[in-house]
């Protein structure tokens, strides 16, 4: 079972920029979706976005018009832009494949990385 591996986290101020990067083989030629998740300490995970095998694409009320997923198929991997970041989008951010096919569903979420938002 195939594990994604989740970059790109860090900390910044409030109003900065972050790009995740989530690379998972196989993601592109079994046509597998992505889910971003992120849990903050004390909280529970929140689905923050998504994009699928046909390039639909999910935002959570908390960051629409802030974040930007998208795929890079070539590479295997899924970016989410995340611009005017809140010290609220401090989370643990974490990438998980889904679909139709067992290879997209059975996989497992990534270790994930760190987002932290300063004021």
């Amino acid at each position: 079972q195939v594990q994604p591996v989740e970059s790109g986290g860090g900390s910044v101020q409030a109003g900065g920029s972050l790009r995740l990067s989530c690379t998972a083989p196989g993601f592109a030629a079994n046509s597998c979706g992505m889910d971003w998740y992120r849990q903050a300490a004390g909280k529970s995970r929140e689905r923050v976005s998504s994009i699928s095998g046909d390039d639909n694409t999910y935002y959570a009320d908390s960051v629409k018009g802030r974040f930007t997923i998208s795929k890079d198929k070539a590479k295997d991997t899924v970016y989410l832009q995340m611009n005017s970041l809140k010290p609220e989008d401090t989370a643990k951010y974490y990438c998980k494949m889904y679909g139709v096919n067992r290879y997209c569903s059975g996989s497992y979420r990534g270790q994930g990385t760190q987002v932290t938002v300063s004021s």
